[in-house]
């Protein structure tokens, strides 16, 4: 601000505007400012440097430091109070990991971009995050054991006024034995069918009996019969469950329907619908290592930072972002051709994709919600928002190259299980080669073509279970 008054002539309130625009990264206003600063602008009284006797070259040298220094610059005081506060949670990152990641998501339990980051953190720690809890959870994210357990309040339709009650019926009359006790115990408070049901989709009653499937099955059922038996008292009239004795009742509960549970996938889908994020899983998570192997970024590097101003990412960079495609919109140009907007997640948040005509139609088979999918592009950065991708080629996870590595011990026990692998192998067909590596001489034996397979999970699967998990790699 002294500079720019000093040699530019700016106002006080003039050069307020200057650091206002520096502090926010605000390269075209910095631009269009440099002009002012080196010739002067009549119209708006800045005199400028060369009307003080400075040089064009000078003043540009000048500014442009001042352009360098705003990158990242703090006064002492500020630059003191943030190094107080950066020792302070290191120190708490490191003596109290679980505590503090669970204070961290608490934070920003309402940003599911940054929950889904700071959960891929606390997993790449060794820190497991557990489903929300009816019995355990509190409204934020808390401590349990040596685990993080998932906030009752990130549920979508469960406010304050429902978990207050859930932990003030909690704490009188015990833990929760069932769904029927749940249903019992809380329906005359703030619960109903909604929030009943949000509970189970997010595990939240894992650990009362029955499956996510079965619950999902009977609770209407059951609220209604409460409801009804709530009525039936207020008018004062017995049921045939009033009169049957204590040690036969057991014997007319609702039962819960033989079913089983959803698949994997479903309870995944369940859980992204009611909490915004995965939880106890996620579709990339059998791909992580080829996710890694082939992305340049992550969707949080296209998250825009409240605290430094900036995304990673910059307008321009060519990018290759990796995951699953979650949400799909078309639209039609102006010329009647098809487009797509695509919200692509990986295991730390998402991304908004732009995919133009030219590449719709090329890749329309590949843009399918829950497919897997590497997109090479090129950033689109905007001030003060998060940063998008535009397509420019799209690559099936399928279709990227892959490898599976075999270790034995020695060549004798390769060749004693040569036979065991290939039939295993003639299993899959595919263009994922496989070599065999012994330890005791570090050879490496690649097999043939006609040996190709498709390293799918059921490949892996069938080779870890025969040869153990710590010897079958795919990279």
């Amino acid at each position: 601000m002294q500079i720019v008054r000093d040699l530019g002539g700016y106002t006080l309130g003039r050069s307020d505007l200057v650091r206002r625009a520096m502090s926010k990264k605000k390269q075209s206003v910095m631009e269009k400012e440099r002009q002012n600063f080196v010739y002067g602008n009549k119209e708006e009284g800045v005199p400028g440097c060369i009307s003080k006797g400075i040089s064009e070259d000078v003043a540009n040298h000048i500014y442009d430091e001042m352009m360098d220094f705003a990158k990242y610059a703090f006064n002492k005081s500020h630059a003191a109070a943030y190094a107080v506060v950066a020792y302070q949670t290191a120190w708490l990152k490191r003596y109290y990991p679980v505590e503090f990641m669970a204070a961290l998501m608490t934070s920003v339990i309402d940003n599911f971009n940054k929950v889904s980051l700071y959960i891929y953190t606390s997993r790449s720690m060794g820190i497991k995050i557990l489903p929300p809890d009816i019995n355990e959870g509190m409204g934020g994210f808390s401590v349990s054991g040596s685990d993080i357990r998932y906030g009752l309040a990130s549920i979508k339709g469960v406010g304050w006024p429902v978990i207050d009650s859930i932990i003030a019926e909690r704490e009188a009359g015990g833990r929760f034995k069932s769904l029927k006790d749940l249903i019992s115990r809380l329906t005359n408070r703030e619960i109903n069918k909604k929030t009943v049901e949000s509970f189970i989709k997010a595990g939240a009653l894992d650990g009362l009996p029955g499956t996510r499937k079965q619950k999902m099955a009977v609770y209407m059922q059951m609220i209604d019969s409460v409801a009804n038996d709530r009525k039936n008292n207020l008018e004062g009239q017995m049921s045939l469950f009033d009169i049957i004795p204590d040690e036969n009742k057991d014997d007319y509960e609702m039962r819960m329907p033989d079913i089983g549970e959803y698949d994997k996938q479903e309870l995944l889908n369940y859980e992204k619908e009611v909490l915004g994020v995965y939880v106890s899983g996620h579709p990339l998570e059998e791909d992580e290592a080829l996710w890694k192997r082939y992305v340049t970024n992550k969707t949080s590097d296209f998250m825009y930072d409240d605290e430094i101003k900036v995304t990673r990412v910059s307008d321009g960079d060519k990018v290759m972002v990796g995951g699953v495609i979650e949400g799909k919109t078309v639209k039609y140009t102006k010329k009647g051709e098809m487009m797509a907007f695509l919200s692509l997640e990986d295991l730390v948040g998402a991304v908004e994709v732009i995919v133009w005509p030219s590449d719709y139609a090329k890749n329309s088979a590949y843009l399918n919600e829950s497919s897997k999918v590497f997109i090479k592009g090129r950033v689109s950065a905007e001030e003060e928002k998060d940063a998008k991708v535009i397509c420019e080629q799209i690559i099936p996870f399928a279709e990227m190259p892959r490898k599976i590595w075999i270790r034995f011990p020695k060549m004798d026990d390769y060749l004693n299980r040569e036979k065991e692998l290939k039939d295993i192998l003639e299993e899959s067909d595919g263009r994922d080669r496989v070599s065999i590596y012994i330890e005791e001489t570090k050879q490496v034996k690649e097999l043939g073509l006609n040996m190709s397979v498709r390293a799918d999970k059921e490949m892996m699967l069938m080779l870890t279970e025969a040869f153990g998990e710590g010897n079958v790699k795919v990279v």
